[in-house]
């Protein structure tokens, strides 16, 4: 298969350069000419030729200049060198500058179109990685986590903090709110990003199957072991393991995790050979690892050395000002995938997402977008295309177990208001000019009720660490 590019050919020979570049348009090829090292670098500023093919010999200057120019401002274009008097010590020297290529004229047909060719291909090869590169991005980086709350905000500052370090992370977080979504993002703005990203779900596989799915074991080891099996800390060496659901390991496993910890080094079960990695390790967890602590079921050492840098994942309930931002995100993705059209949600169905309480987070948000696009028969989702569970649970109201503090209706009905006015300012990073919008209300009205029900974001920040 021939692929065809834009070429520059630059000779002082007229004659040599207008039968070359008669040839080369002949196989496909878009082909330009220059005579001089001048015009080549004023032609190459003004155009992204894919190969430059350049006589050594010049009048103004030599080819060798022409290539360091283009190396140094057009690295994406390849060069090859044509010379009459090659030598072994300058087809070294071009190469080690950075030529494609180095041919000694005269130069045969067939060998100057393969080395276009390889050029070609090579080209080809580098934007296919870059474009590679860059959906990796879009899918696995920090864009890809949605949220404009402060602590979504406060989240993706420490994450590009503590990203390009070897530093372990824990991730904590109620199942369904994206903490893999986070690992992946976390191992993406590092510069281990080009090699692997292995996941673990601990809690998926039984103790003696763990530990050698991280180890790995040696032919014998055990009942069924009919070979060598190199485990996921060998396959992560040089990037990053992500150990989910970390506090359901067994003992005896923390403690085999706290020497990787401390030494890097391990052996797999069953063997005797002792192997050496560079992992970063990031962990996830929805327990209470401190908790698990003070009971005795999960070693205090372990804790104090994957506790370095804690991400806090929140709720999707505790930021509800970003469920639009996602149903926008989840909208465009699904809409694609079924070939619709649906635009958005209608203001009741909005509602009814808003005062949800998401027990299964980000992931049940997902999955009911994805309902609504399937079974919409609009344009627009209404509440009836929600499902009745969800519907339900957001029209419930609050359950009082007939116990108030307070003596009389108007006092009784002030708590739920202030709690209310609390979420939405927590949901929009306590800006009060889209809080009152969210609430339907003026800033004015939402100032006087602030003040009303004593409410201050620096009394708030204090109570809760801010």
């Amino acid at each position: 298969m021939t692929n065809h590019g834009s070429l520059l050919v630059v000779d002082d020979d007229r004659h040599i350069c207008e039968a070359m570049a008669d040839y080369l348009r002949g196989l496909g090829h878009r082909t330009e000419t220059a005579m001089t090292c001048d015009d080549a670098i004023s032609r190459i500023g003004e155009f992204n030729f894919e190969v430059v093919i350049c006589d050594v010999n010049l009048p103004d200057r030599d080819g060798f200049q022409l290539l360091e120019w283009v190396v140094e401002n057009k690295p994406q274009t390849a060069v090859i060198l044509l010379t009459g008097y090659g030598t072994i010590e300058s087809a070294v020297e071009a190469i080690r500058i950075g030529a494609f290529d180095y041919l000694t004229k005269p130069v045969i047909d067939d060998e100057l179109n393969f080395a276009i060719q390889r050029a070609l291909e090579q080209r080809k090869i580098v934007e296919e990685n870059r474009q590679l590169k860059q959906q990796l991005n879009e899918k696995f980086g920090i864009s890809n986590i949605i949220g404009r709350d402060y602590r979504m905000t406060r989240m993706f500052d420490l994450i590009e903090s503590v990203a390009d370090t070897r530093t372990t992370v824990l991730i904590l977080g109620e199942n369904g709110t994206g903490k893999t979504i986070t690992a992946r993002a976390i191992h993406q703005l590092s510069s281990r990003r080009d090699k692997p990203f292995i996941e673990v779900a601990c809690g998926a596989l039984p103790d003696n199957l763990l530990e050698s799915e991280l180890f790995g074991h040696v032919q014998g080891a055990f009942t069924g072991a009919t070979h060598d099996k190199p485990g996921k800390f060998l396959q992560a060496d040089g990037g990053t393991l992500f150990l989910d659901e970390i506090g359901t390991a067994s003992p005896s496993l923390q403690v085999k995790l706290l020497r990787v910890l401390q030494d890097r080094e391990f052996e797999a079960v069953g063997g005797s050979k002792t192997h050496r990695v560079d992992v970063r390790l990031v962990l996830a967890t929805n327990e209470n690892l401190e908790a698990r602590v003070r009971e005795g079921s999960f070693r205090q050492d372990l804790f104090y050395r994957i506790n370095v840098i804690t991400i806090t994942q929140p709720p999707l309930r505790e930021r509800i000002g970003d469920i639009p931002l996602l149903i926008e995100h989840y909208l465009d993705d699904f809409n694609q995938q079924t070939g619709k059209h649906v635009r958005g949600f209608d203001e009741r169905a909005m509602q009814l997402l808003q005062r949800y309480h998401w027990p299964g987070n980000v992931r049940e948000l997902v999955n009911v977008v994805e309902r609504a696009v399937v079974l919409a028969k609009s344009d627009l989702v209404t509440a009836a295309d929600l499902p009745e569970s969800l519907r339900r649970g957001a029209e419930e109201t609050i359950p009082t177990n007939g116990r108030f503090a307070a003596r009389n209706l108007k006092s009784a009905l002030a708590n739920p208001e202030r709690k209310i006015i609390l979420d939405a300012l927590d949901a929009n990073g306590w800006n009060r000019q889209q809080t009152a919008r969210m609430l339907g209300i003026n800033r004015t009205t939402l100032y006087k009720k602030m003040k009303k029900y004593d409410i201050a974001y620096e009394t708030h920040a204090a109570q809760h660490g801010v």
